[in-house]
């Protein structure tokens, strides 16, 4: 591993990122987890008050593909492209006409050729989808790699989810394996074997009664792996609506890399591909198109690599005030999200959120021994602003009885702000000696420089979902067993 290197998070849209910014033939191992045009608009799940799930939410995506302008133009590249890819674009262009599903496989086509040209020659690509699209997928990718690249339809098997009255339970999500060469790539099957059964062992031992050779006690892993989804309680979870298991992505990275090679995940989510790779010494780049997205991953790997957390760069997100203006310009609630991360705040609910709320991020802490949590309450202003908003957020924290009101701006605050919020005086719990102003302006140039921070009592902070602390190099407990043992 080069010493100089530094894992990267990508802020942006992934196909623009791999045109970029990643080399030809670099990256060993590539997972992706994009959404499955399911038609279903996800939220992200906070923790509440109490640290159960908040019935807040925060919509994280919407994923459903619509044919448009940049639709077409993307067709029109692949195509004119030529090869077997186009030929097949055009023919499915012609079988299911302009619809969400085109609109679908033709925004996969595009990123999955650029895919395909990073990754070395010894490298794997595991594509994660379920039923809803997994037959046009394969089709793309024998298009792009070659039917002798295909190593595995992989089956995910989880046990949880709802049960069906109409038709046989959904219970599999599908990864397709392909490699670069059709002779030569990485795959340590010593890294995943699992325990055979006790009925298996059994079977295994001579009439004898001879003891089983320790390589008899296990297993290289089937084509289904059953590894349980996330219960509600799992130490793991982090609220992101689509999030994997570790479990399952430990079999797939420790299965096609080594130590110190280079893993991408163009459609990375809460980070959970990141993560992994970074417990188990492999190089990272991760990209997702949300800051919502960049935020929980950033907040995911302080919590879980405290220590020794690899050097890491996010790419892509403001690093100075020109920058800030161009993303509030360009999108407003992807700036709102990328500011309230700079005071780790949570955004609020999105849909119950009104034009009169006030709220646009929140914070939950503790400062005593009892277990009521009290609040912070966020306001992030991209435009002019004046004395009124400063009145309008402490109406807002006397309704929402808040402790303390942040007000981050764009713009510098005028005189009559800063009077306005001196007046709203100081909140001091009685655990604490110290006191902190109610009401706080912070303006986005002074939290950029790290000129000032939100000051609130920190005894226990509860926001955010927290990872779990991991070594890097531990094995990670899988609940994973086999069917069909021989």
């Amino acid at each position: 591993m080069s010493a100089d290197w530094k894992n990267k998070l990508y802020f942006g849209d992934n196909l623009d990122i791999l045109r970029e910014h990643v080399a030809d033939e670099s990256v060993d191992l590539i997972y992706l987890d994009p959404p499955f045009n399911s038609k279903a608009t996800y939220s992200v799940l906070f923790k509440e008050k109490n640290g159960s799930d908040s019935p807040a939410q925060i919509e994280a995506f919407d994923d459903t593909w619509h044919w448009d302008m940049s639709t077409e133009a993307a067709y029109q590249e692949v195509v004119t492209g030529g090869g077997k890819l186009g030929v097949l674009l055009d023919a499915l262009r012609r079988f299911l006409g302009t619809n969400d599903m085109m609109a679908y496989l033709t925004m996969m086509a595009i990123r999955l050729i650029e895919l395909q040209r990073v990754l070395k020659p010894t490298g794997s690509i595991y594509l994660h989808c379920d039923p809803t699209a997994s037959h046009y997928l394969k089709i793309l990718l024998d298009a792009i790699f070659g039917g002798g690249r295909f190593q595995n339809e992989l089956i995910w098997h989880y046990q949880t989810g709802g049960a069906s009255k109409r038709r046989f339970s959904r219970k599999h999500d599908v990864i397709f394996w392909y490699t670069k060469s059709a002779g030569h790539w990485t795959y340590n099957g010593h890294e995943i074997m699992i325990p055979r059964t006790e009925k298996a062992m059994r079977r295994a031992q001579s009439p004898t009664g001879a003891r089983i050779a320790a390589d008899d006690t296990q297993k290289n892993p089937n084509d289904v792996l059953i590894i349980q989804q996330m219960n509600p309680m799992a130490r793991e979870r982090l609220g992101y609506p689509t999030q994997k298991p570790e479990a399952l992505l430990e079999v797939i990275v420790k299965a096609s890399s080594n130590p110190g090679d280079l893993v991408l995940d163009p459609f990375c989510g809460c980070g959970t591909t990141i993560a992994v790779a970074e417990r188990l010494h492999r190089r990272w780049i991760g990209i997702d198109i949300t800051h919502l997205a960049i935020g929980l991953m950033r907040h995911r790997l302080e919590d879980a690599f405290p220590f020794d957390l690899s050097l890491y760069e996010v790419i892509g997100d403001p690093k100075d005030l020109p920058s800030a203006h161009a993303l509030a310009q360009q999108n407003r609630f992807q700036f709102e999200w990328w500011a309230l991360g700079l005071v780790n705040a949570r955004p609020a609910d999105a849909q119950k959120k009104g034009p009169d709320k006030g709220i646009d991020g929140e914070i939950y802490f503790f400062d005593d021994n009892t277990a009521i949590a009290k609040r912070v309450i966020v306001q992030v202003k991209s435009g002019n602003v004046a004395v009124k908003d400063i009145r309008d957020l402490r109406g807002v924290m006397q309704r929402e009885k808040a402790q303390v009101g942040a007000f981050i701006t764009l713009e510098p605050p005028t005189r009559p702000m800063i009077e306005e919020a001196a007046a709203a005086g100081l909140y001091k719990p009685e655990s604490l000696l110290s006191a902190v102003p109610c009401l706080q302006i912070l303006t986005i140039e002074q939290l950029l420089l790290g000129h000032k921070k939100l000051d609130y009592p920190k005894q226990r902070v509860e926001t955010f979902w927290k990872a779990p602390r991991q070594f890097k190099g531990k094995r990670q407990s899988r609940e994973m067993t086999l069917e069909g043992e021989e």
